[in-house]
């Protein structure tokens, strides 16, 4: 039955472009074979497997030039449903591959198999040892976040890649990953000191059970007497043991890590060091304990520009002998355009010759006087050299997030410029550094013969370098381009160097061919019987690491069809970083996957009963649970805004008649706040006559039979109605005009509060006139709104009415800009700040630029100096919002907590809470799904107060948490009374 108010999902409508040859074909329209989606829910449960077309093509790509399609997807929720599918798929002759964070390069996590997602129920800390020297976690735990719990013992994880933020524990052990700061001796083959992990034939083992060993040996004696015999030979054969030495004096992650047999005594240990860099080939990790290292006390980078490459690389050794911790290199049409992309770059990357180039150094100390030394140092090595520019050393926070925001936002830069429909592959290789020159040069010179840019960037100080491929896989001509340029490749990297195809991205199916061309037939037929001996039935990751197929680098290559031209959605390279931040992320899709699943339809031809299908499971999957607060952007290389997308389809999905009832409720937004606080007093009522769970039930029973998206539910117990009278104040002398948000006229305060607790409003102004500035709120503030209802739902004709309204009547109350304008909700702040312009007409919209639109948070900010605490709170929990991130405000709230509180508390893994305004109310899950991670750290510990600073955020954290949270303002003049 479909729904009252529904929307009809072919409205989303299909990219233009022609269908192209990789589309899904017709026979997966109805998702996973019956039998085997069966046999799985029987085996497993039916929420652990995910069967629908939609499922599959959305798990179908990762950050990888590569696209397979699974059978089916499995989410596991512990170590034994691992050990139950690996054994159904040794039963079956069937094969599996797992997938964590999706972020890896090379097609290490691609299945036309069975795809196990091993992200989401294995993450966590498990243990911290004291002072921090170790960490024990889930496979699933993304890296940054291990690193926020170590932070306060002063220590950290040794790699450090780039996707930090995403990747996760298990897929930096499974690909030994590196990154700018790690050293040989910091990489996870070195630091990892236990694993738990599950055999292709469900065998469990922990490593650090002092009976492990003995287990091992016991229920999998063939492996273990098989590694025995293995390790005899190698040790047995004085050449081989030499050139595995060698291979690993430099970065190399292509291939198993022989030296595990180099290294370890007994068959567990040489098996647990085999696991590093295995790429999930050999078994599933579960969990990890790192032996950790420290970070430094003070940093500071500088950039040191000058004539050539050679010259840059001249000054490595002196730069990694004098300990710097990290020593980039970049060349100058890469810093060119950077200059013209970053802004607060060096205004003289601008002009650089083309034949100049940079390093980014970094460096760490214990103190100030060590650093302070060090830099001398730095500065007397540079002596011998010209520089470009001024050498100087920064220790501010900002200067160092932009350095690496420019280092790391290469890939980003590429990945926006490309030709649409292009593919973005990124190669990583590893030179001698002593022939690191030589190298760079000799690569430059094939790319440029081969007719790809011949950019190159990467970590100096190990010989590392990276580069980009632009190529379109969908013409033959440029397939064949890619074919030849590898295998010139491997010629330059390996006959010419002795160098490494893959340094710290791993082997997957992009360089499986090439195995047996660097390591040779006798080391590479010892990598084949590892793999025979730990998984002989075959069924992990077929032709990852290992193939017999020597053209499986050139197959199964994805094409990326332009999408919608909506916030550069087109150019996404599917490289994952936003995932861990999309409130949908564990309920739905992420926007990776959202635009993943539109390439699809630009794929298929069209009225294909493949498109019609996932157009009618997008509505929900895609559109209805984005969050729309584009908190996807922040991390994303491209910028790109996947909630703009999603508001877009929202916009198309709008009739004449829905259009028209919208511009009416804006049209009479005072009387819906009136009605709303009446509806939200009935509300309160009821949930307190009859419980609000029942409360819960009757709205939920309505929704059966009306659109989930029209109609809303009540998730819990709802703020009492805000107050009707807004708090005496005067025009006359006011410092600043201050609107107060819709939802803090219609919401107020928590449920449980005092009976006479005072007003938002009421307590902002008292605040403001203890710290000498007054407030004045317009007698006729109420019926405007900031307009962001309207446009989050996709009402063009009522978001174009408010806007101009609230346009107007701002321009109105501060007297043309000449007053400020204070807003305590700071969604609101960031909707008329930084949205609402480009939707006005010319002559306003110049008018409306003069405004100092300020929100709650910088002007309370402001006031502390003059603010004296009285009673402090002793411990505050802080929720950063998704607009507070958006206005860099985080920092500022975060400064306000610290003024009147003895301990601030900001959740590690705190990000959107998912609410968005009413979609919180429309989809309760979605709140359930963002607030994961925080609602665990928040029940975890107590505090005297929470705190955030927009209203329906904290009445979504109330509801999951059941702690509560109200604004700032409040804990502020508390304590300042």
């Amino acid at each position: 039955m479909q729904k009252l108010l529904s929307v009809d999902p072919a409205k989303v409508g299909r990219p233009q472009g022609h269908a192209l040859p990789d589309a899904v074909p017709e026979e997966l329209c109805d998702g996973t074979p019956p039998a085997l989606r069966q046999a799985l829910e029987q085996l497993l449960g039916p929420e652990r497997v995910l069967h629908r077309l939609v499922d599959l093509v959305r798990y179908a790509s990762d950050a990888s030039p590569y696209r397979l399609i699974p059978q089916v997807v499995v989410v596991p929720h512990d170590s034994d449903d691992v050990a139950k599918i690996l054994r159904f798929c040794a039963q079956s002759g069937r094969h599996a591959t797992f997938r964590s964070a999706g972020t890896s390069l090379n097609g290490q996590a691609q299945s036309d198999g069975l795809l196990i997602d091993v992200r989401k129920y294995f993450s966590g800390i498990k243990h911290i040892g004291a002072g921090g020297v170790s960490l024990k976690a889930g496979a699933g735990t993304i890296l940054s976040q291990a690193n926020a719990h170590l932070a306060p013992h002063g220590r950290k994880i040794g790699p450090d890649p780039a996707s930090s933020g995403a990747c996760t524990l298990g897929g930096v052990i499974a690909n030994n990953s590196g990154g700018m700061r790690c050293t040989l001796s910091q990489n996870a083959y070195r630091t990892v000191n236990a694993l738990t992990f599950v055999l292709p034939s469900g065998t469990k083992i922990d490593t650090s059970d002092p009976d492990a060993e003995r287990y091992f040996q016991t229920n999998e004696p063939e492996l273990a007497q098989g590694l025995m015999t293995l390790r005899a030979e190698i040790l047995a054969d004085d050449e081989l043991v030499e050139k595995i030495r060698r291979k690993y004096s430099i970065r190399n992650t292509h291939g198993y890590r022989l030296d595990a047999f180099l290294d370890g005594h007994t068959p567990l240990e040489i098996f647990r060091r085999l696991m590093v860099g295995s790429e999930g080939t050999l078994g599933f990790i579960s969990d990890a304990t790192f032996d950790t290292v420290a970070l430094p006390a003070v940093t500071s980078v500088a950039w040191i520009a000058v004539p050539s490459i050679n010259d840059a690389i001249a000054l490595v050794p002196g730069l990694v002998a004098l300990g710097a911790d990290a020593v980039e290199l970049m060349i100058a049409p890469a810093l060119r355009a950077a200059a013209a992309a970053f802004p607060g770059t060096p205004e003289y990357w601008k002009t650089l010759d083309i034949e100049a180039a940079a390093l980014l150094v970094e460096l760490g100390a214990s103190d100030e006087q060590s650093l302070t030394e060090k830099q001398a140092r730095v500065m007397h090595l540079t002596d011998r050299v010209t520089l470009l520019g001024d050498l100087t050393f920064t220790s501010r926070a900002e200067a160092i997030e932009l350095a690496w925001h420019v280092r790391e936002g290469l890939l980003g830069l590429i990945g926006k410029l490309r030709m649409q429909g292009s593919l973005l592959i990124t190669e990583d290789v590893c030179f001698p550094p002593a022939l690191l020159a030589d190298a760079v040069h000799d690569l430059q010179d094939l790319l440029r013969k081969h007719g790809f840019m011949p950019g190159v960037a990467g970590h100096a100080a190990h010989g590392n370098l990276h580069f980009s491929l632009v190529v379109r896989l969908d013409q033959d001509s440029d397939k064949a381009r890619y074919s030849r340029f590898m295998e010139e490749l491997v010629v330059l990297v390996v006959d010419k160097y002795n160098g490494s195809l893959k340094a710290e991205h791993g082997t997957g199916l992009n360089m499986a061919p090439f195995i047996e061309h660097e390591w040779g037939e006798r080391a590479t037929s010892v990598m084949w019987r590892v793999k025979q001996l730990a998984d002989p039935r075959g069924v992990l990751a077929p032709n990852v690491m290992l193939t017999r197929d020597k053209e499986i680098h050139l197959k199964n290559l994805k094409t990326q069809p332009p999408i919608d031209e909506v916030s550069d959605a087109s150019q996404c390279i599917e490289c994952g970083f936003c995932e861990p931040v999309c409130p949908s992320r564990n309920v739905s899709m992420t926007p990776r996957q959202r635009i993943v699943v539109r390439r699809e339809m630009a794929r298929q031809p069209e009225n294909s009963p493949v498109l019609r299908r996932l157009q009618e499971q997008y509505q929900y999957d895609a559109i209805q649970t984005c969050a729309g607060d584009g908190t996807c952007s922040l991390p994303c290389p491209i910028e790109i805004n996947t909630g703009e997308l999603m508001r877009e389809f929202r916009r198309r999905a709008q009739t004449e008649t829905s259009e028209s009832i919208a511009l009416s409720v804006a049209k009479n937004w005072a009387t819906v706040e009136r009605v709303s606080s009446v509806a939200l007093g009935g509300a309160k009522y009821l949930g307190n006559t009859l419980g609000w769970a029942s409360v819960k039930a009757l709205t939920d029973t309505a929704r059966k039979f009306v659109s989930s998206d029209i109609l809303p539910t009540v998730p819990g117990p709802m703020p009492k109605p805000a107050a009707t009278r807004m708090p005496e104040t005067f025009r006359e002398g006011a410092d600043a005009v201050y609107f107060t948000a819709c939802v803090n006229r219609i919401f107020g305060r928590d449920p449980d509060s005092p009976g006479d607790a005072i007003s938002i409003q009421e307590a902002l102004v008292r605040v403001s006139d203890r710290g000498g500035k007054k407030l004045w709120i317009p007698p006729d503030v109420k019926g405007f709104c900031c307009a962001t209802p309207f446009s989050s739902k996709g009402y063009a004709d009522a978001y174009r009415f408010m806007a101009t309204s609230i346009a107007g009547a701002l321009l109105r109350w501060t007297d043309e800009g000449r007053l400020p304008v204070v807003i305590d909700a700071a969604s609101c702040t960031h909707g008329l700040a930084n949205d609402l312009s480009e939707h006005l007409q010319p002559e306003l919209s110049e008018r409306y630029s003069r405004l100092k639109i300020v929100d709650s948070v910088t002007w309370c900010a402001s006031l502390l100096p003059e603010l004296q605490v009285r009673t402090p709170i002793n411990r505050l929990v802080v929720h950063p919002t998704c607009a507070m991130m958006h206005l860099k405000l985080s920092g500022q709230l975060k400064q306000v907590a610290q003024h009147i509180a003895e301990e601030v508390v900001i959740p590690i893994g705190a990000t959107c809470c998912g609410t968005a305004g009413d979609r919180g109310l429309l989809h309760p899950e979605l709140v359930v799904s963002a607030t994961r991670e925080e609602q665990a750290y928040v029940n975890a510990t107590t505090a005297d107060a929470y705190v955030s600073a927009n209203r329906t955020c904290e009445m979504g954290l109330r509801h999951v948490t059941g702690r509560p949270y109200e604004s700032f303002v409040f804990s502020l003049e508390q304590c300042t009374r």
